[in-house]
């Protein structure tokens, strides 16, 4: 039973090659990004178990002993389980939410309920726990997402960077921490319908679109092979190859038809200054990586960030390759993270 504080938190995460390609059997490499997601669990003596994500506006509260009371049977009994479509629907009678509830709110609240009248009920925590974690983690994406990879949670549960190929995932050994300019263009768009256009294309164009596939599968294995060699102490020529790698693929990308003007106009402003940049994700909008090369002084990289802000995006400097999930002590919080907590 909790009896003090607890403070975890979880990286984010970007696919830095492989995107599409890794839809048709090839390589795709995910790493941990440094932006993080903050958890405090706190003990209340009021019978009430409170969620708040004030990033989504969510703030609700039961009674713990309705919670408790409650047939939690078609939880099933036994090891980690995935929730079934009969299973979400009772859950959604227990979270009790408005008919005109946000999707983004009503698939929060679920998988909150989900994990907590699941792992609750156990009474206890096993000592494998990131084995755990990350089953449990994987539970909740599937209450998201339906059908997803695995590949969110495990980057989140383990951090550093994850090899994942044809459903296997495993991690790369000595990923070093590189800098990065993480930029949302705020551009929409629809990844089933991305996926889509570039199987419709290989489906046209065989001939031009499976070497395409194979040389991302090329930048991705080579990716992963200069990572592995540069360790701790990486050489200016390494960051060299992994800035060719992705002007490559991010060529690669726009010839699948995943590119976007919006896209472009990133490149192009960090190009100008001298950096490398891709997509990451699906493409057609979404967000953007360029790498920060080291001895680049503050001054350039608050110059780009600004640049890219005077183009309508959202630009956010921050690592790849971060530690997974995290306990963490208060007094070993940033400042800013802290004031954010205190707020809840």
């Amino acid at each position: 039973m909790l009896s003090e504080v607890l403070l975890v938190s979880a990286p984010g995460k970007v696919i830095l090659h492989g995107e599409h390609a890794v839809v048709h059997g090839k390589v795709a490499l995910a790493v941990s990004l440094n932006l993080r997601t903050f958890l405090r669990l706190q003990p209340h003596s009021n019978g009430k178990v409170d969620l708040s994500l004030p990033n989504i506006g969510i703030k609700r509260a039961w009674d713990v002993a309705r919670l408790q009371s409650l047939d939690t049977s078609f939880l099933e009994q036994g090891d980690v389980t995935t929730p079934t479509s009969e299973q979400v629907e009772k859950l959604k009678e227990v979270a009790g939410l408005p008919d005109d509830c946000a999707v983004t709110e009503r698939l929060a609240v679920l998988a909150f309920l989900y994990l907590y009248l699941s792992i609750c009920r156990k009474q206890r925590w096993t000592k494998e726990d990131l084995e755990l974690i990350n089953k449990w983690a994987f539970q909740g994406e599937r209450m998201i997402h339906g059908n997803p990879s695995g590949v969110d949670n495990a980057v989140s549960t383990w951090g550093g960077a994850l090899r994942y190929h044809q459903g296997k995932i495993s991690s790369l050994k000595r990923s070093p921490a590189l800098q990065i300019l993480l930029t949302n263009t705020k551009v929409p768009r629809n990844t089933r319908a991305l996926v889509a256009g570039v199987r419709n294309r290989l489906l046209k164009f065989p001939e031009i679109v499976a070497p395409l596939l194979t040389s991302i599968d090329a930048i991705s294995l080579e990716c992963e092979r200069v990572l592995g060699e540069m360790g701790e102490a990486p050489a200016p020529e390494q960051y060299l190859v992994l800035e060719e790698l992705i002007d490559m693929n991010q060529h690669h990308l726009n010839a699948l038809g995943v590119g976007h003007a919006s896209l472009d106009q990133l490149c192009q402003v960090t190009r100008a200054r001298g950096l490398h940049s891709k997509l990451t994700g699906a493409g057609g909008g979404g967000c953007g990586i360029t790498l920060l090369k080291p001895g680049l002084e503050q001054p350039e990289v608050e110059a780009t960030k600004q640049a890219l802000t005077s183009c309508g995006f959202d630009c956010l400097e921050t690592s790849i390759g971060a530690p997974g999930v995290s306990i963490h002590s208060a007094t070993s919080l940033d400042s800013r993270v802290q004031q954010a907590l205190d707020g809840l």
